[in-house]
């Protein structure tokens, strides 16, 4: 039986993959944030964002929903945003100073030991990134420890994997061609939190009161097929890491059952998925 890795080994992997994904997500930006926007400005409502709050943003990436926050607690204000991979914090900064914004920093950290004094925050979120953590409960309890009492946190976290067919298709396909173990439910990954309740009982074990859990369904649409598979293979970092052991005649066969996969969600010309995001909020106690 294989060893588990340590929290640690799984950290510098997700480092690694993150970093080498950087150009990709810098690259799909636009895409993303325009059919992302609502959940950027939802995390910001229910973190009860504000002019002049100091703001801790977990797992930014390329800079959302740290910018966001931002323009919201204007100069007055600040934010903090964190990321283990300094390439994608590269390209959070490249747009921070396009947009003018001289009020967020980004800091390249794990979220479960966070660099700051109890109460310095008087609100954190976080956009899809609590998932992939080895270790959730350290960080809702770090999370509690960082912000002011009656200070607010909201996560985006992916719901059930059959509400979001645009991120399992890939892997159906590859299983379709090379056996894969099946996956650990309790290992980090995409649908971690998806349970309804689960986020919001971990932030509740850490002390945080005031649970709010909804489930968000929407729509994410692509021009075509091969624009979808594009930036799948340039952003996914598991799909890159399994494609890699492929042979080029598996690859491609992996490719055809992509391409046929996602043009069976063809409406008015375009590619669209249905998805389904869970978005807990909860409070510090004051």
């Amino acid at each position: 039986m294989a060893t588990q890795p340590t929290p640690q080994q799984v950290i510098e992997g997700q480092k690694q993959d993150w970093n080498r994904v950087a150009g990709g997500w810098e690259k799909w930006d636009r895409l993303f944030e325009a059919q992302m926007a609502f959940v950027n400005h939802r995390l910001v409502a229910d973190a009860r964002l504000h002019e002049g709050l100091r703001v801790l943003d977990l797992g930014s990436g390329t800079g959302y929903p740290a910018l966001l926050g931002a323009q919201v607690v204007g100069q007055a204000g600040s934010v903090v945003g964190m990321d283990l991979a300094e390439q994608m914090l590269a390209a959070a900064e490249r747009k921070a100073k396009r947009l003018g914004l001289t009020n967020v920093s980004f800091k390249t950290g794990d979220v479960t030991s966070l660099p700051f004094d109890a109460n310095t925050f008087d609100a954190v979120t976080s956009r899809f990134c609590l998932m992939f953590l080895p270790e959730i409960p350290k960080a809702a309890a770090e999370i509690a420890r960082v912000l002011k009492p009656g200070g607010w946190v909201a996560a985006a976290v992916w719901s059930a994997p059959e509400k979001n067919p645009s991120i399992g298709l890939a892997m159906a396909a590859i299983k379709q061609v090379i056996e894969l173990p099946p996956p650990d439910p309790s290992a980090p990954g995409v649908f971690r939190l998806a349970k309804p309740g689960e986020l919001a009982g971990l932030f509740q074990q850490a002390g945080l009161a005031d649970a709010i859990d909804q489930e968000f369904l929407a729509d994410w649409t692509y021009g075509s097929a091969d624009e979808y598979y594009t930036s799948l293979m340039e952003i996914a970092a598991p799909v890159q890491n399994l494609m890699a052991k492929l042979t080029a005649a598996q690859q491609a066969d992996v490719k055809q059952r992509i391409l046929q996969a996602a043009s069976n969600f063809t409406r008015a010309g375009r590619i669209v998925f249905p998805m389904a995001v869970r978005i807990v909020a909860a409070r510090k106690p004051v």
